[in-house]
């Protein structure tokens, strides 16, 4: 995310958001042209006429869109299910319930279900389709061990990426990524059992352009996956710096979640209930003891002290100082 940095190394939030939205953009733009070029070097490899390679990826896409499809009307329940999280109580938690109703009305979004996940890691995470179908989930140690204004940040991150239809785009590039996994495997498949475009060139010194061209095409099958799902990461990583942006304006005080950030970052803590499968869901990576620049580049999430550094650099352009509450 880039936006207007002036003296004293600040940076203008509405700026910030429209270059994040306009950096997510072009991103979306490159994965489909890596599923483009994908397409065409699967049907270069196969050796089919045009319209049965074109059916054979429609197939394709349909099994991936189809899987993804699944994912997005009951992985929220899955999701919810694997994390052990439970229904949250008005009676017990109600401060929880009230920070939330007032950060909807704020957000313009319906109130979503509230779970809590009974362990001391600070963490959450948002699920759901769309805003009448989500769910907020957190950690006892979230509500335990943060001050009120750090668990308003969190919420008011977990609640923009409800207002901004992340789940939505994530499954679009998860189905992407699907498709692109699919032609690959089917194509190599043909390939190393001599079928397609391979067969005309056994054993035939002919035609060095032509099998160049069916080189070429492996390759790019090949390389294929490995830039959609870094491309993928690299969407998930600026819709994280969205949320952490739309929170600081939803709430006036990005004060609040950086510090709530700092405090994930310092928890060493690990979130028993959180999979490799799951991670991506959470404010922040919930497996501890991973970090290095290799990790990095193939995280889901930016660096906790590169989005901290970014939350205070927007405090002047939000305006508004609120006295920070202990916890509740």
């Amino acid at each position: 995310m880039s936006g207007s940095r002036s003296a004293g190394n600040s940076l203008n939030i509405y700026a910030a958001i429209a270059a994040n939205r306009r950096k997510t953009a072009l991103l979306v733009a490159g994965f489909v042209l890596v599923v483009a070029l994908a397409v065409e070097a699967f049907g270069i490899v196969v050796g089919l006429p045009p319209a049965p390679a074109t059916a054979v990826a429609t197939v394709a896409a349909l099994l991936s869109l189809a899987a993804a499809w699944w994912a997005y009307r009951a992985g929220d329940n899955l999701m919810l299910g694997v994390s052990a999280a439970r229904p949250a109580s008005r009676d017990e938690h109600l401060a929880l319930f009230r920070a939330v109703e007032n950060l909807c009305i704020g957000a313009g979004v319906p109130m979503p279900r509230i779970y809590v996940i009974d362990d001391t890691a600070i963490n959450a995470f948002a699920t759901g389709r769309d805003p009448a179908h989500a769910s907020i989930a957190v950690t006892r140690g979230l509500l335990e061990r943060v001050e009120r204004l750090e668990l308003e940040g969190v919420l008011a991150h977990e609640l923009s990426h409800i207002r901004n239809f992340d789940t939505r785009l994530m499954m679009m590039t998860a189905a992407l990524v699907g498709l692109i996994a699919v032609l690959v495997d089917v194509a190599l498949r043909m390939t190393w059992f001599g079928a397609g475009t391979r067969r005309r060139y056994r054993g035939k010194g002919e035609d060095a352009g032509g099998a160049l061209l069916l080189v070429v095409a492996i390759v790019a099958l090949v390389v294929a996956p490995i830039v959609a799902r870094l491309i993928q990461l690299a969407v998930s990583r600026e819709r994280e710096y969205l949320a952490d942006a739309s929170a600081a304006l939803l709430t006036r005080y990005p004060e609040g979640l950086a510090r709530a950030l700092e405090s994930i970052a310092g928890d060493k803590e690990p979130l028993e209930v959180a999979t490799k499968g799951t991670a991506h869901l959470y404010i922040a990576n919930p497996l501890k003891g991973q970090e290095s620049a290799l990790n990095n580049l193939f995280s889901t999430h930016p660096p906790i002290g590169d989005r901290v550094a970014r939350l205070r650099a927007m405090a002047g352009s939000v305006g508004g100082s609120r006295s920070g509450g202990g916890r509740e």
